[in-house]
């Protein structure tokens, strides 16, 4: 991989641990993946191919060093998925140029433009046909949060419909509630969320369950959020626009399946232990 710059975490140690591929644990990582030659399989491409990489400031999973929802290049960028992906773009030829901006921003950007990527998105059946899907990373606990001091209890997703929940433009979680007619407060970014717990302008809020903690303590101070449901749970994966040659895809799934072959992913996610 040769890096081009162009275009941040807060993170505390975890308790919980969540799945990459097998589990994912957290914990604020600020190294850099070293490079690793490829091994045993045909490149499609060349130094002279660039790819586009974004992704989002959804820490742990991906995360500006500075904290900041945006970063203009690799070095800037890092957490769990990050790493995976900087280690399976180690063991390809390819000029790399990656990008933190806001989600809704990028994952409009990225479809309808060759070589362009951006993780660590959802896989659903309703973006199933939007990309070509190199994976899987890391999966996510769909979960409802409510304030510390609620009362909100809740038996099945149809218990909140009557709710006021706090979701992001963009976001599979949101938008999946939007859909099945749920009263959902939409935001350019999921950060100011956990404000809207604390405020009262909002009963629920849905998240990650390892995001939800983790934001609410470093962008708030706020602390004992209650996970009241989780009700999905989906793989995340680096999703490729349709326009990218399959090789390239192809090229992307064996680096990383030798990252994971060798060990590197469960290095990774040992480091977030």
């Amino acid at each position: 991989m040769r890096h081009t710059n162009d275009c941040q975490p807060k993170g505390k140690k975890h308790a919980r641990c969540h799945r990459i591929s097998q589990k994912c644990p957290a914990k604020r990582h600020e190294g850099i993946i070293r490079r690793i030659n490829a091994r045993g399989f045909k490149r499609h491409g060349s130094a002279s191919e660039r790819l586009y990489i974004f992704t989002e400031h959804y820490p742990p999973y991906n995360a500006s060093v500075s904290g900041e929802g945006f970063a203009h290049n690799e070095d800037q960028i890092t957490g769990i998925c990050t790493d995976m992906v900087k280690a399976m773009l180690a063991r390809v030829d390819y000029d790399v140029q990656m990008k933190m901006r806001a989600w809704s921003y990028a994952y409009d950007w990225v479809q309808g433009r060759e070589n362009h990527g951006l993780f660590c998105t959802a896989r659903t059946d309703e973006r199933e046909q939007l990309f070509q899907w190199v994976g899987p990373l890391a999966s996510i606990e769909w979960t409802l949060f409510a304030a510390p001091d609620s009362d909100i209890t809740l038996s099945t997703l149809d218990d909140a419909k009557d709710l006021r929940i706090a979701g992001y433009r963009g976001d599979v979680m949101s938008q999946y509630l939007v859909d099945q007619g749920f009263n959902v407060i939409m935001n350019t970014s999921g950060d100011v969320n956990p404000r809207r717990l604390a405020l009262g302008q909002a009963d629920l809020w849905v998240t990650d369950g390892l995001v939800g903690p983790l934001v609410a303590e470093d962008e708030h101070g706020i602390t004992g959020l209650k996970p009241v449901l989780v009700f999905r749970e989906t793989p995340m994966y680096l999703a490729i626009s349709l326009e990218t040659s399959p090789g390239i895809v192809e090229d992307l799934q064996k680096a990383l399946d030798s990252a994971r072959s060798e060990g590197e992913l469960d290095a990774i996610v040992a480091r977030y232990e």
